[in-house]
């Protein structure tokens, strides 16, 4: 078992059962969740939670380490230390990479609504499950997948329906937010690599080439969901700071039906569509 093995262990077997609202009601021969709860509430299996305690994987991603910090309800500076064990180095030349707990927070009294939470270089690190159940589930794609810049360029809007000038728009806004990062961050190398993945596209790299800085800007959008038809939704962009994240939140468009389509998204969930 190395460090971070015995860490989460650790993290995991002071935190009880009631503290994440499952009920027991019989003594336990060891303390604290059993490895299968903490696998279910974060979204990962049982197996791989075991391979990390035991030191066989040790480079979780930041996904990953954000969902087991979110379960394991530890304090800002725990999660900064899960995030260096995991590899992924912080520092004042590093995108950010943790969530602080006061977001969580946030995140809650606002769950009614799909939302997600991405770093300087858009990429996905955390999200609702309405969210999922509104776009598809981000756990079926890989890391590139889950970066909102390299999907938008290489595969198109996904669920979201945009105009040829909604699009245009869209993707100048990213582009232009992605350029802002780059000269925060200028000796990150995840973001070095993101960049010469899109400066491959011909879309990004005609974009790329114009001098536009500035922040990714809310705008309302249509969500063709494939049981419960259009939904019209608003997007607002908050960047929290000092953690330089992106909150993203897709409220119901008023005067429309897009609240009631939200909540049958949410019963169906993912059952039928993943």
């Amino acid at each position: 078992m190395n460090e971070l093995g015995q860490v989460l262990r650790a993290w995991r077997e002071r935190l009880t059962p009631e503290a994440v609202g499952i009920p027991h009601h019989s003594p336990r021969r060891v303390p604290g969740l059993r490895r299968g709860e903490l696998a279910m509430l974060a979204g990962i299996s049982t197996e791989y939670v075991e391979r990390l305690e035991q030191g066989r994987s040790l480079t979780p991603s930041p996904q990953v380490c954000t969902a087991l910090a979110r379960v394991l309800q530890l304090s800002d500076g725990e999660q900064a230390h899960l995030m260096r064990l995991a590899g992924h180095a912080a520092g004042p030349d590093r995108i950010p990479l943790l969530i602080p707990a006061n977001l969580h927070r946030l995140m809650e009294q606002l769950a009614v609504n799909p939302l997600a939470v991405y770093s300087a270089a858009w990429q996905l690190l955390h999200w609702n499950p309405l969210f999922a159940a509104t776009f598809g589930d981000p756990t079926s794609t890989d890391d590139d997948g889950r970066n909102l810049i390299l999907s938008q360029f290489r595969t198109g809007t996904g669920r979201m329906r945009l105009t040829k000038d909604e699009r245009d728009a869209f993707e100048g806004s990213l582009v232009s937010d992605l350029r802002a990062s780059t000269s925060r961050y200028p000796s990150d190398p995840s973001l070095a690599a993101l960049v010469r993945k899109l400066r491959r596209l011909p879309r990004f790299l005609s974009l790329w080439a114009q001098p536009t800085v500035g922040d990714l800007q809310s705008a309302r959008k249509i969500v063709e969901h494939p049981l419960v038809g259009e939904i019209a939704l608003e997007t607002s962009v908050l960047t929290i700071q000092p953690a330089d994240l992106r909150l993203v939140v897709f409220l119901p468009r008023p005067d429309t039906d897009a609240r009631s389509k939200l909540d049958l998204a949410a019963t169906v969930g993912l059952q039928q569509w993943v």
